[in-house]
């Protein structure tokens, strides 16, 4: 077993105790041959809140084709109930520039704009755990593949010095051979 110490020398060239924590977390899983990776879409330790919920649901449904259309809808009913009251009655309840519409969708705005910038930023901050542990899992799977390139080097230089020494065997033994057959033809 290596220490992380070795590991962050060798593999990283930097000493151990100047790396960061994640980096020294990497070079203790592979130190001690531990798995590094998990699962980050079940989180059973933390339970979002109602408003967190609400704020989900809220930017779920406003992000979506049904609200566009509904919204589309609405304005297009409130345009022609306007219309059809001026037709036949001379008088609306929202006159042309349609003041009223647009003070209702201004609230609609001023209250679903922070509610999506809620559920946006939680967003971010599982996109920010996931761009941690994608950079620990990638860099464990580098220095793994470091250390087997080690291994495989040493294994070929091994493998090297052994048929070398096997080949000057087989010339020997056969210079011997051929130093025996030589004299009795």
């Amino acid at each position: 077993m290596r220490l992380p110490e070795d590991i962050a020398s060798k593999l990283l060239g930097v000493p151990y105790a100047s790396l960061d924590e994640r980096t020294k977390k990497v070079t203790r899983s592979v130190a001690g041959r531990t798995h590094i990776a998990r699962n980050l879409t079940r989180t059973d330790d933390e339970t979002p809140s109602l408003g967190q919920r609400a704020a989900d649901a809220v930017a779920s449904f406003g992000g979506s084709w049904t609200f566009v259309g509904l919204f589309a809808l609405t304005m297009l009913v409130w345009v022609g109930i306007n219309a059809l009251l001026l037709i036949y009655r001379g008088a609306t309840f929202d006159p042309y520039p349609y003041i009223l519409l647009n003070l209702f969708l201004s609230m609609l705005a001023a209250i679903q704009a922070p509610i999506i910038l809620m559920s946006q930023n939680r967003q971010a901050e599982k996109d920010r755990a996931t761009v941690e542990h994608d950079y620990e899992v990638n860099l464990k799977a580098e220095l793994e593949i470091m250390l087997l390139h080690e291994k495989i080097d040493l294994l070929r230089e091994t493998q090297w010095k052994e048929l070398l020494d096997i080949q000057q065997e087989q010339l020997r033994l056969l210079s011997e051979q051929v130093g025996r057959k030589a004299p009795g033809a």
